[in-house]
């Protein structure tokens, strides 16, 4: 054995233990689920329990469903309104100089060190004002202006779309709208693939802004609805691991299929501007 094929299958070891280090929560999740909440308190077992059922069935007439459904709105419509928004700042940004524009990609730049909370208390008086209150638009409609998803954009267009691309495309009498979307998006297809697979991660996780703006059962998404997910008499732990392993199956089939794309985004974006 060569000294080259040695160290690779020491590397392969190592990335597999690593692999079973990061999938062991996964494991002990997928078995907590099975079992009764008084075995949980006993201590991690890694043998499967037999109470899967009677947690499904407690999760179901808990109308989980509904609060999936709500979910799956929820992060698909944010994500979908975010993609485009900052798709076209940031083409703007990175292709066009304009008047103001460093100062207005400066302000998108601070806005990214603002944290939520501050904002929270006049959020809530806004959305009441304008009857969102115990509606999905809060969760769908503000997401949409990121700053990080603006930053991103620009960053990857302007690393990976040449203005010269742009220009041969004016001299055919392609129209301003026209490039972006048929010329640009399909040469930014990994940081779009990229921004999305993050802004549905982190709209259908999202906790804070539900557990606040949402009062009504049918309106609860799957994080609210899972911290609900409590008896009169007793705080049923495995349900709610049992629903919290349902709730992952979007995000694991999600990056199954775009796993590729996703990690080629971020090493593309990885580029100095």
């Amino acid at each position: 054995m060569t000294k080259k094929k040695f160290y690779k299958i020491v590397l392969f070891l190592i990335m597999i233990l690593i692999a079973l280090i990061c999938l062991l929560p996964f494991y002990f999740m997928l078995i907590m689920s099975t079992q009764y909440t008084e075995d949980i308190y006993k201590g991690i077992t890694f043998l499967p329990g037999r109470y899967l059922l009677e947690n499904l069935k407690t999760v179901m007439n808990a109308h989980f469903e509904v609060y999936y459904k709500n979910s799956l709105i929820v992060a698909a419509s944010a994500t979908a309104l975010s993609l485009i928004v900052s798709t076209m700042c940031g083409f703007s940004f990175a292709m066009y100089n304009f008047k103001g524009s460093k100062f207005l990609f400066a302000f998108v730049l601070v806005t990214m060190m603002i944290p939520t909370q501050l904002g929270l208390v006049a959020f809530v008086v806004e959305m009441k004002a304008i009857g969102w209150m115990n509606t999905l638009l809060p969760l769908i409609v503000p997401p949409a202006a990121t700053g990080f998803g603006v930053y991103w954009m620009k960053n990857f267009i302007g690393s990976n779309f040449p203005k010269e691309l742009m220009d041969s495309a004016r001299i055919d009498g392609a129209s301003e709208p026209g490039i972006l979307f048929s010329i640009a998006v399909p040469c930014i297809k990994p940081a779009i693939a990229s921004l999305g697979l993050m802004n549905f991660v982190t709209n259908w996780n999202s906790f804070l802004v539900p557990l606040i703006v949402l009062n009504k059962s049918e309106t609860y998404t799957v994080p609210i609805g899972i911290i609900n997910l409590n008896s009169a008499y007793r705080n049923d732990l495995a349900a709610k691991i049992t629903a919290l392993s349902i709730g992952i199956i979007p995000l694991l089939i999600l990056f199954l299929l775009t796993a590729k794309t996703f990690i080629s985004g971020i090493t593309m974006g990885a580029v100095k501007e």
